[in-house]
């Protein structure tokens, strides 16, 4: 499918999408990952008119407002004008920090989507670790701030991929060098990550308002991995959807269970597809 490419002008920032197919739309949102990371699922719907956009800061979306965070509120609003832009109300699948800013978006714009999927939203604020995993996430934070963006990978690497809750003093675990994992050791100077700089506080940081999203009328379905149980993100999938009083749907794969070799990454995005189908056709 041939896609077509728009930008408008938001609260801070130049949003970039792309609009491809006919049907019913379907919005897929991811944060920081951009538009690329779905071109194999939106392969999976031809019979969908697919958006998809990069989130402000990344990709072709180019801050304009002189900050350099950015928090699910203000990528909220940047959605909701481009479902205003493209017609709404349309279905949003959402994967990661797009999960976050999609709660938001519902909160504060409720009648712009029918059915939500959000994907292993990655919340420390609904997880019973919450104050340890703050303190973790918050000091990855300030590690790339003094010492960029290796030795801060490092550490982001590590907390995703925990299993279990996360222990008091979880900081001053040894960690591997950033050339075990193929990053740069030597500090470039650079601050301007979306992930460890933008976004990564305000985004596991962020407070549902389970009261609004309860009384919205949006379908919200809470998805988790099948692979990545125990991991944070998919915690804050369970923390969520224990919030809303509701129980999470396992799909295949893990966080990553999308993708189809984007980033070099492969999931079980055949599986993946069919099961977020099957969601998006059960009746309300």
């Amino acid at each position: 499918m041939t896609a077509e490419t728009h930008t408008i002008t938001t609260s801070g920032a130049e949003i970039t999408y792309d609009v491809r197919g006919t049907g019913p739309t379907l919005l897929l949102i991811g944060s920081p990952m951009d538009a690329s990371g779905f071109t194999t699922l939106a392969g999976h719907f031809p019979d969908r008119t697919i958006v998809t956009y990069d989130p402000r800061g990344g990709g072709r979306s180019k801050l304009t407002g002189g900050q350099t965070t950015s928090t699910p509120e203000q990528h909220a609003d940047d959605l909701s004008r481009v479902i205003d832009a493209v017609g709404g109300p349309v279905d949003v699948f959402a994967s990661s920090g797009g999960a976050v800013n999609a709660l938001a978006l519902v909160t504060a714009h409720p009648d712009q989507v029918r059915t939500l999927v959000a994907h292993e939203p990655p919340l420390v604020t609904v997880l019973p670790d919450r104050e340890n995993a703050s303190v973790a996430t918050k000091g990855i934070a300030e590690l790339y701030q003094r010492e960029g963006t290796g030795p801060a990978m490092v550490r982001f690497i590590m907390i995703v991929s925990h299993r279990g809750e996360i222990p008091a003093g979880w900081l001053d675990q040894p960690a591997p060098a950033p050339a075990d994992f193929g990053l740069p050791a030597d500090d470039n100077g650079d601050r301007n990550d979306t992930l460890l700089g933008q976004n990564l506080v305000t985004c596991t940081h962020y407070e549902p308002d389970f009261a609004a999203l309860s009384a919205a009328p949006t379908r919200i379905v809470i998805a988790v991995g099948e692979e990545s149980k125990d991991e944070l993100a998919h915690r804050g999938g369970l923390g969520v959807a224990a919030g809303l009083g509701s129980r999470p749907v396992w799909f295949p794969s893990n966080h990553a269970g999308f993708l189809g070799g984007e980033f070099g990454q492969h999931g079980d995005p055949d599986n993946f597809a069919a099961k977020l189908r099957q969601v998006l056709d059960e009746p309300a």
